[in-house]
């Protein structure tokens, strides 16, 4: 039988990490900089990428670090309270769901690429860290940053299972956390998917009046 002291701590921490999830640093950054709403520029997405279209280079760079930090900061406060891997890649997609689904906005919030990117460098530092030259090679090869994310969402299920520890596999529940994370992500970008498609999504600029990703 499980103390209700640890099934009071084990509901707790997810729902921590989907408010730490759900702030809308690029909302609150881009009004910081004196830019408006976000949501009313290119996309209308709150990411990194939208931004830096709006605000400029500095203020995306800053949403990037602080979406990313707050994937990790979920991932280490359930490391702090629970033992328990599946508790860790529960938080890491409570928090996923909360930067896409914040209750702030309506539940309508970003497609969560930076916040996973978070939860991963402190999942599997090394499968990560692949995810991220992937996504570069993309982008700079290509200049689609839909694609960038959509590829490296696509290959971290692969990568964490390989890259996880020497001649060990990850635990079950990481690897089918993984896999749902990478599939959300993947359907958070169906938009871009189809004008990929069609020949119509916008390569990556820092010019205003082009579509951001």
């Amino acid at each position: 039988m499980i103390a209700p002291h640890i099934s009071i701590t084990l509901i707790a921490i997810p729902i921590a990490a989907y408010f730490l999830g759900s702030i809308p640093f690029g909302l609150l950054l881009t009004k910081a900089f004196g830019r408006g709403d976000v949501r009313k520029v290119g996309s209308g997405n709150i990411g990194a990428t939208n931004v830096a279209r709006a605000a400029g280079l500095a203020a995306g760079v800053l949403t990037l670090a602080r979406d990313v930090a707050k994937g990790a900061r979920a991932v280490l406060l359930a490391e702090k309270l629970s033992n328990d891997s599946a508790t860790w890649m529960i938080s890491a997609l409570a928090a996923l769901v909360g930067h896409c689904f914040p209750v702030w906005l309506k539940f309508k919030g970003g497609k969560g690429v930076a916040t996973a990117m978070g939860t991963f460098l402190v999942l599997s530092p090394l499968a990560c860290l692949g995810a991220v030259i992937l996504f570069l090679l993309v982008v700079i090869f290509w200049r689609y940053v839909s694609l960038g994310s959509v590829s490296a969402a696509a290959a971290m299920p692969l990568l964490n299972y390989f890259l996880w520890a020497p001649h060990h596999a990850p635990p079950l529940a990481i690897t089918l956390g993984t896999l749902a994370a990478s599939l959300f992500i993947i359907y958070k970008h169906r938009g871009n998917l189809g004008r990929l498609v069609e020949g119509v999504e916008p390569k990556f600029s820092f010019s205003k009046n082009k579509e951001a990703e």
